[in-house]
């Protein structure tokens, strides 16, 4: 088996030895849970429920406003308290269903759809719309707009995203290892949607138990692959992954479709095997709590909604006060000022550290070193790029392909002038975008 990967990239320390090994446990919220009617890209949910009301573990309590939108059900028993702006991990305050948890978690009455071979292409899309389904990567685009594509016989690869690129982040691991089966079945159930299309299990080469037991219950699978990627951040960014598996190049004004191919992660493979085959709508997700200031790092099977300073407190609390806490990973997550946050569908891990190793750089000049550039995996200049930004020089910015940066931090992690590429990048590509929005 050849391995897989792009040009550019980084090194990273990965930091995964520390929460693999243990299986993921189930965690169970102890207070109140606040479900975040935006958890998604698109148009926010429009709650279905009122203060005062009691409801069930997988009930409908938000029903998607568009297309592009995505339902939204209770992960726990219990009554509605309030329909209120909660703050949620990019900093900003969103409405949520705040729903007072019994702790019996009782759950609401489950349909078991048709089996697979019986159920059509509009069927599985509305199960999959139904169930509340984005993706769980971080992006969260909403699963049933991404399994719709215009012309669905054009699709030739799908591919699942087993890559987990990110350090520190081991939750798609322990899925792989401990419940293989339902992954595959998840693929299957995609496959059956695209006629014409391979699947691929993307699966980088720091995780060789995994490929192994992937490998062999894929065996005699026509359609089935699994590829070896080279352990290389951001292997797993969705143009990085398609390029390395099948060749095909996207840009930042084409989708995965343009180029014959659907991407989904771990969690939302088996996200979409539960809908489907089980009947059940989104309603949790695993999350790695980890970094050295965390007494037991592990992996839990959490609710949404569930405030993220209980995980805290069920890892055992901290070594030492941390300098840092980041949602998500070291390379593309936010920092939060607070774990008085709810966990959402696009949370994947909580990190916590003893030392801010940032806040002992001091940013220096541009030395031209061409390391940025030697890194970059979108093939940019981001010494460039982050001057334009620096003197708001849009037109040079866009001249020079800014919007194809996907914001991965290789460059900022690799300037021996400890810039803040990525950052000044950043900034000017929301610009563009809302200037764009407006026209």
């Amino acid at each position: 088996m050849s391995i897989l990967t792009f040009i550019g990239g980084v090194h990273p320390y990965d930091g995964k030895d520390i929460s693999k090994d243990g299986p993921v446990c189930e965690y169970k919220p102890k207070g109140e849970v606040a479900i975040a009617l935006s958890q998604h890209i698109g148009a926010p949910a429009v709650p279905v429920v009122n203060p005062g009301d009691r409801v069930l573990a997988g009930q409908l309590i938000a029903q998607a406003s568009g297309f592009v939108s995505a339902n939204v059900h209770s992960s726990v028993s219990g009554t509605v308290k309030a329909i209120e702006p909660r703050l949620l991990v990019n900093g900003s305050k969103s409405p949520c269903i705040i729903i007072d948890n019994d702790s019996e978690f009782r759950e609401a009455e489950i349909k078991k759809p048709k089996p697979l071979e019986e159920l059509t292409r509009e069927e599985i899309v509305a199960l999959v719309k139904e169930a509340g389904i984005v993706g769980m990567g971080g992006a969260g685009f909403p699963t049933h707009v991404k399994l719709s594509p215009k012309n669905p016989e054009d699709i030739e690869y799908v591919i699942v995203n087993g890559a987990e690129c990110e350090p520190y982040l081991t939750s798609d691991y322990r899925k792989l290892m401990e419940d293989p089966q339902s992954l595959i079945a998840g693929l299957k159930v995609m496959l059956k949607l695209f006629e014409r299309a391979k699947g691929y299990i993307a699966i980088e080469d720091n995780k060789p138990d995994a490929i192994a037991k992937i490998k062999e219950l894929v065996k005699g699978e026509e359609r089935i692959e699994v590829k070896k990627l080279y352990t290389k951040y951001p292997q797993g960014a969705e143009r990085m992954l398609i390029y390395a598996t099948t060749g095909r190049k996207i840009n930042s004004s084409m989708l995965p479709a343009d180029a014959g191919c659907v991407v989904d992660n771990v969690d939302t493979v088996f996200a979409i095997k539960c809908a489907v085959l089980d009947g059940r709508p989104l309603t949790k997700r695993v999350i790695t709590v980890t970094g050295d200031a965390i007494v037991r790092p592990q992996n839990y099977l959490v609710r949404i909604g569930t405030n993220q300073s209980e995980l805290i407190e069920a890892s055992g609390g901290y070594i030492n006060p941390p300098e840092k806490i980041i949602s998500g990973g070291p390379m593309m997550g936010m920092a939060l000022s607070t774990t008085d946050v709810p966990i959402t569908k696009t949370s994947s891990a909580l990190l916590c550290y003893q030392k801010d190793e940032l806040l002992s750089l001091t940013e220096t000049s541009c030395i031209n070193c061409g390391r940025c550039v030697s890194v970059c995996p979108g093939r940019v200049l981001p010494s460039k790029l982050a001057t334009f930004s620096n003197r708001g020089d849009k037109d040079s910015f866009i001249r020079y392909n800014g919007m194809e940066c996907c914001e991965c931090g290789c460059c900022s992690f690799i300037c021996p002038a400890k810039r803040n590429l990525t950052q000044a990048i950043k900034t000017m590509r929301k610009e563009v975008l809302a200037d764009r929005k407006k026209k």
